[in-house]
């Protein structure tokens, strides 16, 4: 057996019988091989072996990840070597490299690369010793440095360099020891920093003796100069105090109002008053001023501040960071409370809220725009009137926008994506980001599924469980592919006698503008705004201008949840003005569309004529549904009634038009009309309420004329067909059949509880497959029968870009969806929509 024996620093050679005892074959040791003595490193049969940060011989010594950054090596890695007498000059065994990031701190190479790959190749090293097969490299001298431990008092800047050696040394010093400079008379430490392009930046100046030019406080954080001109950004400072600010604070006096605490925040606080006590022994007493550092806590105490946090609340995920920012007692229990009350504790989100008691509960929602992180008045300060379709009563004003809305929102996406920190962040912490905001809108379900109610007109157990409930489905599932977009390796022809690589990178697009429709207001907006955040874009989204709500409860959400300034701007208004702009606009690089295939045709021509944008297309549907009489009825019929009356029938992918079976067609038609005589229309707050109202009244209006048209060509109106004479916008299920196929009921899109059913002579699959696709529209399909070779005949044959068999309705957030002819191009949903907001760019290298 193998004993591997870890022997630290603390150790004295009186352990080494102890030690002998043990009758270990090998020792692997942390970094520190100097202090131990030659006699328990040679004492293992096979020696002892080191893992040390750096690629030796460079970086020998302490502080070899900090060196390896304040030096601005290109490459980094670790080495396995065998021990000896000197500091880290043992022979090798191994090696490992990786490229070093421009922005990676010691924090970052370390977890991505340096602990992972660290604890396989220690495995590796082990397997070969054991197996005889180990190599004893001699370490070269040539390239050899050696550096000391960085302390503190050597971290200071030298501002007389370029800013990419500036940045170098800072983040190489970041976390520990932390470089630092003299600014207004105080030692000031910087953190987090990253290269940035020169711009046309605007900010406050800082006067910093000896660099070349005064820094910048800007919204994201502090410009630096190099002595070349060249910027750098650093988001965090920290004071000799131990007090830390986001640098972009710099120039703000005071903190935010104080929340006042709930009797739970309460004993939270009190909890904490205790933790800070056992830390702080040396205290008295903890109260509101109690000065965590100046108390004497140090680095180890805030590790453990935050563990003790998280014991007493899972759900507050502190970071080192934070503890820094609110060095007293009360400051340390105002930004936690905020936190748990998903607030933002730097910049307090200002909401106008149009307050609602109803359904049980009181509903808070914002009716403003929301552009660059904030809720604002719509130019001139132009409102229009949201109608609740259950009683046709406004429900609130809400802000219209207007061109230059569409103007800053599209410039603050731009920034967001090309300057901002979502730019930088990295692909998992944007999925965290997106599942942030998943677990949020669950925590407001009720309330988002109670507005999509009072605003669209859904059942409001429907809109619990797929208005809502498929939209928080949506971004868990896209949330978690965030970090898993990757490209290809292809081989190509040699250009002899070269040699050639060539790979492929998936990149964001940029500024991408998204305009959905209100049959869905809340899932549309999910299933086009997580694939297109997933691909680390920036959104401008238009809502449908009747159903603008729960859009604008999402974007406080996502305020909430921590989203940058400008990645999310929502804007009610009008299609022909507002997404006219979008579609018109330079700046915008994409653009997703769900609505009418009339609609799509303009978006497409004015998407081409701007600049080529790339565009999706979700539009309009006849999708057919074939039942033969060989299904299961019992199930073909509640399917049936499910694939047209689902949401009122304002369903993208609803059963245009059902074929049945001759010898099946008079039993199917009398079942269905006896579950539909069933059904209870009515408020859609009702538990009961099986069928609530049309969205508005302009659709109800050309529902009775739909009705109106089929009736006049012939066609035999079985049930319904009208207007319910009540307040609100109410239609009746409605049951058609003896359509024949040049009707204009057969032809045209309902978009309403309107059930279309023809006939087809039994066994005359061929024929009913011909009628089936003879429509321009081919976005959905049902095929209902219990013979496999049949479905599968008949599902190669639809023309749609979704075929169900024996369901309907089924989609789900891993299934692709999207449509043929002009039904539109492009997938929402699963792995394929992401491409729509990717690019695909080829690298060749030749070597």
């Amino acid at each position: 057996m193998w004993i591997h024996q870890v022997l630290k620093q603390r150790r004295t050679v009186c352990r080494c019988l102890s030690f002998h005892a043990v009758g270990a074959e090998l020792n692997i040791l942390p970094f520190c091989s100097q202090f131990i003595p030659m006699e328990v490193i040679d004492h293992p049969r096979h020696g002892s072996i080191i893992y040390h940060p750096s690629l030796l011989p460079r970086h020998r010594g302490a502080s070899a990840i900090n060196w390896t950054l304040m030096h601005g090596d290109k490459k980094g890695g670790f080495t396995v070597f065998w021990a000896d007498d000197g500091l880290d000059t043992g022979p090798i065994l191994l090696q490992k490299e990786c490229d070093v990031e421009p922005d990676d701190t010691v924090n970052t190479i370390y977890k991505r690369f340096l602990f992972p790959e660290g604890i396989k190749a220690m495995v590796e090293a082990v397997r070969l010793i054991e197996a005889g097969k180990a190599p004893k490299i001699k370490q070269p001298e040539e390239g050899a440095t050696y550096e000391g431990i960085q302390k503190k008092d050597n971290a200071k800047i030298d501002w007389n360099q370029p800013a990419e050696a500036i940045h170098n040394w800072i983040r190489g010093n970041d976390k520990v020891p932390g470089a630092w400079a003299e600014v207004d008379g105080k030692n000031v430490t910087f953190y987090g920093s990253t290269l940035v392009d020169n711009g046309s930046t605007t900010g406050q100046p800082l006067e910093i003796p000896g660099a070349s030019r005064p820094g910048l406080v800007t919204k994201n954080g502090l410009i630096l100069f190099g002595n070349d001109g060249k910027t750098l950004l650093v988001k965090n400072l920290q004071f000799e105090d131990g007090k830390m600010i986001a640098a972009a604070q710099y120039f703000k006096a005071g903190s935010s109002t104080a929340v006042e605490l709930t009797e739970e925040e309460k004993s939270f606080a009190e909890q904490m008053m205790v933790v800070w006590k056992s830390i702080l022994t040396n205290v008295e007493k903890i109260d509101d001023s109690t000065d965590f550092f100046k108390s004497g806590a140090a680095s180890m105490d805030v590790v453990r501040l935050v563990e003790e946090v998280k014991l007493r609340a899972s759900q507050l995920q502190l970071q080192n960071e934070d503890v820094y920012m609110a060095t007293t007692f009360q400051e340390f229990i105002q930004m936690c409370v905020r936190k748990l009350r998903g607030e933002d504790a730097e910049e307090e989100l200002i909401v106008d809220y149009v307050e609602m008691n109803t359904n049980n509960m009181t509903i808070q929602m914002p009716h403003q725009l929301f552009i660059n992180g904030e809720f604002v008045d719509a130019e001139g300060g132009k409102t229009y009137k949201t109608i609740n379709p259950t009683n046709g009563e406004p429900i609130c004003d809400v802000s219209l926008a207007q061109i230059l809305d569409v103007e800053k929102a599209v410039a603050a996406a731009k920034e967001a994506f090309v300057e901002g920190e979502w730019g930088k962040m990295n692909p998992r912490d944007k999925g965290r980001l997106i599942f942030k905001l998943a677990d949020l809108m669950e925590q407001h379900q009720e309330e988002l599924a109670t507005i999509e109610a009072i605003d669209s007109g859904a059942v409001y157990t429907l809109a619990l469980k797929t208005h809502v409930g498929m939209s928080i489905q949506t971004f868990r599932y896209f949330a978690g592919w965030c970090d898993k977009i990757q490209g290809c390796t292809i081989p190509i022809n040699q250009a002899r006698p070269n040699h050639n690589l060539t790979f492929t990178k998936k990149e964001p697009i940029g500024v991408c503008a998204i305009v959905i429709p209100w049959n869905y207001p809340l899932m549309m907006l999910a299933w086009k705004t997580a694939a297109c955040l997933a691909a680390g874009n920036t959104v401008v989204l238009k809502p449908a201008q009747v159903t603008p709500l729960t859009a604008l409860k999402f974007a406080e959400l996502t305020a909430r949840a921590g989203f940058p300034k400008g990645v999310i701007n929502i804007l009610p208004g009008s299609g022909s003005l507002v997404g006219q702009r979008l579609s018109d606009h330079p700046d915008v690089r994409k653009l997703g569309f769900t609505g009418s295939t009339e609609i799509g045709k303009q978006i497409m021509k004015s998407c081409a004529v701007s600049n080529v944008k790339k565009v999706s297309l979700e539009l309009g549907g006849k999708s057919p549904l074939i039942i033969f009489s060989d299904c299961d009825l019992d199930k073909a019929v509640r399917m049936g009634m499910s694939s047209v009356f689902f949401n009122k029938g304002e369903n993208c992918i609803a059963a245009g038009r059902l074929f049945i079976e001759e010898s099946l067609h008079d039993t199917f038609v009398h079942r269905v009309v006896e579950e539909v005589k069933k059904m209870k229309i009515g408020d859609p707050l009702d538990r009961s309420t099986d069928h609530g109202p049309q969205n508005h009244k302009a659709h109800l209006d050309k529902l009775v004329e739909y009705c109106e048209k089929g009736v006049k060509e012939g066609a035999k109106l079985v049930c319904g067909g009208k207007q319910v004479s009540r307040p609100g916008f109410f239609f009746e299920p409605t049951v058609f059949t003896g359509v024949q196929d040049h009707m204009f009921i057969a032809i045209e899109e309902s978009f309403g509880p309107v059930m279309i059913i023809s006939k087809f002579k039994d066994g005359d699959v061929d024929g009913v497959l011909q009628r089936a696709n003879a429509t321009e529209y081919g976005l959905a399909s049902g095929v209902f029968t219990r013979d496999i070779s049949k479905a599968l005949y008949v599902s190669e044959r639809l023309q749609a870009g979704t075929v169900f068999v024996n369901t309907y309705n089924k989609t789900d957030v891993a299934a692709p969806f999207g449509g043929f002819k002009q039904s539109g191009f492009g997938k929402d949903l699963g792995q394929e929509a992401l491409n729509e907001y990717l690019k695909t760019k080829a690298v060749t290298i030749e070597y």
